[in-house]
């Protein structure tokens, strides 16, 4: 059981309406800022920051904008 949580814990999320490519960059981003000194959202059980920004990643716990998804037309509402 212990070893299936272990691989869970570095496995890229297969969400549809998400992309990988998304979630790698996000990660990596987060990691560089975990290592640069930012704290965790998590307890820190390991202390790998590409491990620690993949699972805050995965939790949602990352907020992130998409750049390049057209943001929708503002309609008055009178």
């Amino acid at each position: 059981m212990a070893e299936k949580f272990r691989n869970m814990m570095y496995a890229i999320p297969d969400d549809e309406t998400s992309s990988t490519y998304r979630f790698i960059i996000v990660a990596a981003k987060r990691a560089r800022q975990l290592q640069n000194g930012q704290r965790s959202v998590l307890p820190a059980v390991n202390k790998k920051p590409t491990v620690l920004a993949m699972e805050e990643v995965r939790r949602g716990l990352v907020p992130y904008t998409d750049l390049n998804q057209p943001e929708e037309e503002m309609i008055p509402t009178e």
